[in-house]
């Protein structure tokens, strides 16, 4: 993951000129990553709205300059017409952190068929999401099964998506514990994705304490296809230390 954005928390991931940014991405390469994520607008709460300008200006440049390291590369972004732009400096994944909503960036991904992250989305902006009443993991297949069932309807191709539980986002304004017990429940549970025979992306934890640990050991446990992280190199000693119990 690099951020091309100052408001991510996790700073040692923020890359603001390319140089920076090719250089982050060759030590997450180098470590065992096999694509990179880049995002210039943070999509939680404390994150600043930025105009498409501003968010293109963050990301021009570093997108033809990672591209030419010939590795998968998603930008993140619920801004169609940041995608469309992404795609064509030569990003050949969408991390569509709008879920999918706009019926725009649905075009975009049925033209250019390339693979698609679909983070469920419990309300229509990313950055306040809606509590989830009842089983979240209930709620979220029911999202998909719904969300699938339009964009079917819309003419994309299923073997596009990957799906993601959405738990990067939030939830929004929860307190940690509420936060662990949420992300405890959905990772568990996490199996219950596989219904749709697609692959599952996750967000995998950059800090370790108050109980972030167990939640990345149920992660590895349970099973998924695609993690996002800041850390790989401590998230393949943790797999490793779980792997030799």
């Amino acid at each position: 993951m690099i951020n091309a954005s100052g408001d991510s928390l996790a700073d040692f991931s923020i890359a603001l000129d390319v140089e920076s940014a090719v250089k982050r991405a060759k030590e997450l390469i180098e470590v065992g990553c096999v694509g990179i994520d880049l995002g210039a607008a943070g999509s939680t709460q404390f994150a600043s709205r930025v105009e498409v300008e501003e968010e293109w200006d963050r990301l021009n440049g570093k997108i033809q300059a990672i591209a030419e390291l010939g590795v998968e590369l998603s930008v993140d972004t619920w801004k169609p017409e940041i995608m469309a732009r992404a795609l064509e400096a030569g990003a050949n994944f969408m991390n569509a952190s709008d879920g999918m909503q706009n019926p725009e960036m649905v075009e975009i991904a049925v033209s250019s068929r390339v693979p698609v992250v679909l983070p469920f989305l419990s309300g229509e902006d990313p950055k306040s999401l809606e509590f989830v009443t009842g089983d979240p993991i209930e709620v979220i297949v029911r999202w998909f099964e719904k969300s699938l069932d339009e964009l079917d309807k819309k003419g994309l191709n299923r073997d596009q998506l990957i799906l993601d539980p959405g738990t990067g986002f939030g939830p929004a304004n929860w307190d940690w514990e509420d936060r662990f017990k949420y992300q405890e429940r959905v990772y568990s549970n996490l199996d219950q994705l596989k219904i749709f025979d697609l692959p599952v992306y996750v967000a995998l934890p950059w800090k370790f304490e108050d109980g972030r640990k167990h939640l990345l050991e149920i992660l590895l446990e349970v099973g998924f296809d695609y993690g996002r992280t800041h850390l790989p190199q401590r998230i393949l000693e943790i797999k490793n230390e779980l792997e030799s119990r």
